[in-house]
């Protein structure tokens, strides 16, 4: 096996492709590969550890043609240290030579047939805009637990929505909704669950395309971004019913500048250390921020605001209401409350199709 390419493209594949690599201790040792085919000028770069799959088509310049599996993190540490210009690999039964300049590697390879055999993608393509894709990802994906002990809540639930397409996460303590009207993906009442991981993944290559496939199995779904294919399993179970979580009422209002509220967060939160809730003040002057970590100090500030209801105070955690804050559009944000304790709502003022919950904190 031996072919030409540029630096820069090889290594942006194989970045791309090692992101569904396997850093499990005890997995196979293949699943941490790279596995590489060429045929004539067509390079398939594939990662895998079985649950995600990332397949990066490259075109190059194929001298001879084979399959080949390189480590995957040391390879692409290699590519990417090697100065810019044409890279030549070459595969013999020694293993891969990658050669650049005056700069020259050799690294053992794992055998191409260990690899697992990667399966088309089932189910009917459909075909969406990417920037809006991109926008709902961006706000709803951070919303899923990282904690694999509770698989289903990794997941975010994809579903029909009036006329168009709904995405769902939740973590238990914070839950994330967005709409894409007149995005028609699935069949009236089905919906599927798809690991964040892999929404992560898709999110990252969304920013200079213009189209998205997508294609859903029974058991699988695929995203297909220009020659980049990324494969996932779906999540198996019951998501949440996430509806009876989102207060009908909410009898008090505060509307107040993003910006503003997000950078005076910033600045309290440094004194809240130690999982130290955020207070909100809230009262027809406007709202105050105090954080207090005991035997380290206080912070407060007071922001301009219009509010409405009664005097309240309620705590956050301000890693969660600053992530809302971030992934919110517009100049300025509604915060919804009810009481202390009882789920507050963040929305974009004048843009009903995102919708951030977050349970307060119980402080004394």
């Amino acid at each position: 096996m031996k072919f030409r390419c540029e630096r820069d493209v090889l290594d942006h594949a194989f970045t791309i492709a090692r992101q569904a690599t396997s850093t499990r201790g005890g997995a196979l040792q293949v699943l941490s590969g790279l596995h590489l085919q060429l045929t004539g000028n067509d390079l398939t770069v594939s990662g895998t550890d079985h649950d995600l799959t990332i397949q990066v088509a490259v075109d190059v310049g194929g001298q001879e043609n084979g399959a080949t599996v390189l480590p995957a993190k040391l390879a692409s540490d290699i590519v990417r240290a090697l100065s810019s210009g044409q890279v030549e690999v070459t595969i013999d039964d020694d293993g891969a030579n990658l050669s650049s300049g005056r700069s020259d590697f050799n690294l053992r390879t794992m055998p191409a047939d260990e690899f697992p055999r990667l399966e088309p993608p089932s189910g009917e393509t459909v075909t969406l805009d990417a920037a809006g894709v991109a926008a709902a990802l961006d706000q709803v994906v951070t919303a899923a637990s990282g904690d694999d002990s509770r698989p289903i809540l990794t997941g975010v639930l994809l579903a029909p929505e009036n006329d168009g397409l709904r995405f769902v996460a939740t973590d238990s303590y914070r839950l994330a909704v967005r709409d894409l009207p007149g995005t028609s993906v699935l069949q009236t009442d089905q919906t599927v669950l798809v690991p964040s991981r892999a929404l992560e993944a898709v999110g990252k290559l969304l920013s200079d395309a213009n189209e998205l496939t997508v294609a859903f199995g029974e058991h699988d779904a695929t995203f297909c971004v220009g020659g980049v294919s990324v494969s996932t399993r779906l999540i198996e179970g019951e998501f949440p019913n996430y509806r009876n979580l989102i207060p009908k009422d909410h009898p008090n209002t505060l509307v107040i500048d993003r910006a503003v509220l997000t950078n005076a967060l910033r600045r309290v939160r440094l004194l809240a250390q130690e999982n130290t809730p955020v207070r909100l003040e809230m009262s027809a002057d406007g709202v105050e921020l105090i954080a207090i970590t005991q035997d380290v100090g206080q912070a407060r500030e007071t922001i301009d605001a219009e509010y409405s209801g009664e005097d309240l105070t309620v705590a956050f955690n301000p890693g969660y209401l600053l992530d809302g804050l971030e992934v919110s559009s517009g100049t300025e944000v509604r915060l919804e409350t009810i009481d202390s304790l009882k789920p507050a709502v963040l929305r974009s003022v004048g843009d009903e199709q995102f919708l951030y919950l977050l349970m307060p904190v119980r402080v004394s």
